[in-house]
């Protein structure tokens, strides 16, 4: 198996490792693997393209992507496309897919899973065409994004107390928009008011950062927070903290193979975030699942290490 290692220096993690020992012990570990392994490292600017060409690579088995869910997700994308398998070394501030796949959140600790990691599939959603891997969300997260970009901030540390105030900014002046949304193409747009949106790429489990159980479900989760004043998304952030975002009474919740979003009163300059980046929202949305379509190398799966057990 011949791979391509594609290392954001400019991600989280990386910014204070010795990328070129990191590198060495990586291609050693993947060696030990019977698996052949180049490394490349590259500034963040320079990631998307590395990406590109690593997965335009015919003599290529798959690829290895590095960084912050930035980076990933575009990786997963291309790699997608491409029908290559993609591992995921995490190496940003939430690392919201790796921790969905189960991989350790140690850069070392994750080569060394990678390098004797099966193949398996698992499934990847896409926006009006765009591939994404954990979530499209519009309101609340989206206005939250907004702020925490106009702040500076460069650190781990800095982005998350940068994080803490945009919530704190949101909390106070909470949006509130319409919505007309359709599942699974049943034809009965239905039409509300909301102060969040969120569409995941399989539902989120019941834990504070919103990571999927299970990557490989096949169901989109859908959640929309109906508009409530700032006490109400006081207490709807303070759920989400404790894993209970199901159980808040603002939310209504369900899941949808295929999801359709019109904003009747569609501004240009609203704002929507796909895994983490901030977008020009269309008028129109449609999200779609697309099960198993995405090869990972990452740890058997749950139920695959149960029944072995069994």
């Amino acid at each position: 198996m011949k791979l391509r290692a594609v290392l954001n220096r400019d991600g989280g993690t990386f910014r204070t490792t010795d990328m070129a020992d990191f590198c060495a012990r990586t291609t050693e570990a993947f060696a030990r693997a019977d698996k052949e392994l180049e490394c490349r490292i590259v500034a963040g600017s320079e990631v998307v393209g590395a990406l590109e060409e690593a997965c335009a690579d015919s003599g290529l088995d798959g690829v290895i992507a590095g960084g912050g869910d930035g980076t990933i997700s575009a990786a997963a994308g291309l790699a997608w496309r491409a029908g290559l398998p993609l591992g995921v070394i995490p190496a940003g501030t939430m690392n919201l897919f790796a921790r969905a796949l189960k991989m350790p959140l140690d850069i070392h600790q994750a080569v060394e899973a990678l390098a004797t990691s099966p193949v398996r599939s698992v499934d990847i959603a896409t926006a009006n065409g765009r591939p994404f891997v954990h979530q499209f969300s519009a309101g609340m997260h989206a206005r939250m994004v907004r702020m925490r970009n106009q702040m500076e901030f460069a650190s781990r540390l800095g982005k998350m107390r940068a994080s803490s105030q945009a919530i704190l900014g949101v909390i106070l002046d909470p949006p509130r928009f319409e919505v007309a949304f359709d599942l699974d193409g049943d034809g009965k747009p239905e039409n509300r008011d909301v102060s969040a949106i969120s569409v995941s790429n399989n539902p989120f489990g019941a834990n504070a950062l919103l990571v999927q159980d299970d990557p490989a479900g096949g169901k989109l989760g859908v959640y929309f927070a109906a508009p409530v004043p700032s006490a109400g998304v006081a207490k709807l952030a303070f759920d989400i903290l404790r894993g209970r975002l199901k159980d808040n009474e603002a939310v209504d919740h369900g899941t949808a193979r295929t999801v359709r979003l019109h904003f009747p009163k569609y501004r240009k300059g609203a704002l929507c975030v796909l895994d983490g980046e901030l977008l020009r929202m269309p008028e129109y949305v449609e999200i779609r699942q697309h099960p198993g379509e995405l090869r990972v190398i990452a740890p058997a799966a749950v139920a695959t290490l149960a029944q072995a057990a069994g």
